[in-house]
């Protein structure tokens, strides 16, 4: 199983993907808020989503698992 991990901490901003939906590498899944800007994390390779672990909203820390693909 694949996992898109956050690369700092932050808040979840947006969630650009849901559960069925394809994505490619270097696509943008989700958009943390962090210090009043605004960082895109992208899926390091394709596949298919899985399973979203965040909410908008939510605060998570640098590692946590964002979105699993499969």
């Amino acid at each position: 199983m694949n996992q898109v991990l956050a690369s700092m901490a932050g808040n979840v901003w947006k969630v650009l993907v849901k559960p069925g939906d394809t994505v490619e590498a270097g696509q943008d899944v989700v958009i943390l808020e962090s210090m009043k800007m605004e960082i895109p994390i992208a899926a390091d390779f394709g596949g298919k989503v899985k399973e979203v672990k965040i909410n908008e909203g939510d605060f998570v820390n640098e590692g946590d698992v964002l979105v699993e693909l499969e």
